[in-house]
């Protein structure tokens, strides 16, 4: 009997300890879910019910249900318009942008301890704010003066009007934000590659691979992981892209470079028709979460994973 109540006893005390462990880590939690509630989840929140509204700021808002979302698909002429070009900036510079960190983080671990000044160098940018970055880039595109119209000539190019032509303001914006961003997933994929054990390389270099065949067959296919959340976080991120088009070019000209987080921005605070806007941001959520989703239904098929 006296054994059965130990047991009993050990039993309470172990719950005892397991409860009060966790109210410890729930305390240590706290500040981070108090911060995620007030600043994430109730803020998408109340976007998803300004998005039922009719407001106008400056008069009381009006439930109107899901009319936003019928104009938005049925009456709206811009707004597929700039779907198509968010689509393509986020296209274009998650591509570009993950090639160029891929090279630049193969160089840099293929030179030795002398690449640390280097990944310095490169990583500036990202610790400029984006509106100074664009401010800057204004003037290199400036057609007259600019540093890029200026460098095309010294080889016989008659540079654009960048940021006034509807062909090249896009690639333009891409390429400001590529320089801008690249080196974040630069850093992410040089600790990729300097995790992929050496014993590989060895194995392939006494076997006869070249550097070429050794990077596609070796390094690629064991950093496919890092690349997956590298390309999933750039996604993410590019979609609400709005500092660097609203300083460089307000969407324009007309409306070229018009993309999703500037839309929200132009219809809740410029035009004033909050709950439109509102609507506009969860079409938006939708599309990065779908995005998202398939990354991840398709990380199967590609990605990696070395088993221990």
């Amino acid at each position: 009997m006296s054994i059965i109540n130990d047991l009993r006893s050990n039993g309470i005390r172990a719950t005892s300890r397991r409860r009060g462990d966790a109210g410890i880590a729930f305390l240590f939690l706290l500040p981070n879910l108090s911060g995620f509630l007030v600043f994430l989840f109730l803020p998408i929140l109340a976007t998803l019910g300004l998005s039922l509204f009719n407001w106008p700021i400056i008069h009381p808002p009006k439930f109107i249900g899901l009319a936003n979302f019928r104009q938005m698909f049925t009456a709206d002429p811009a707004f597929g318009h700039v779907v198509v070009n968010t689509l393509v900036f986020v296209l274009a510079y998650v591509s570009v942008n993950v090639v160029i960190a891929l090279a630049f983080a193969a160089w840099l671990t293929s030179i030795g301890p002398g690449s640390t000044l280097f990944r310095s160098l490169l990583y500036l940018p990202v610790l400029v704010t984006p509106v100074a970055v664009a401010m800057v880039w204004q003037w290199i595109y400036a057609p007259r003066f600019g540093l890029m119209n200026w460098a095309l000539s010294l080889v016989g190019i008659n540079g654009p009007n960048w940021l006034g032509s509807t062909d090249w303001a896009m690639p333009a914006l891409v390429l400001m934000c590529v320089w801008q961003l690249f080196a974040q997933n630069m850093f992410i994929f040089v600790a990729g590659i300097q995790a992929v054990p050496a014993t590989y390389y060895e194995a392939a270099t006494i076997d006869g691979a070249g550097a070429a065949r050794r990077f596609f067959h070796i390094t690629l296919p064991m950093l496919s992981p890092v690349l997956f959340f590298g390309i999933t976080m750039t996604l993410i991120t590019s979609f609400q892209t709005f500092d660097q088009v609203f300083v460089l070019t307000l969407g324009g000209p007309g409306d070229a470079t018009s993309i999703m987080g500037l839309y929200v921005y132009s219809n809740a605070f410029r035009f004033f028709r909050m709950g439109y806007g509102a609507s506009v941001a969860v079409v938006l959520f939708a599309l990065v979460m779908f995005v998202t989703l398939l990354q991840f239904w398709g990380q199967r098929k590609w990605v990696y994973y070395e088993s221990t």
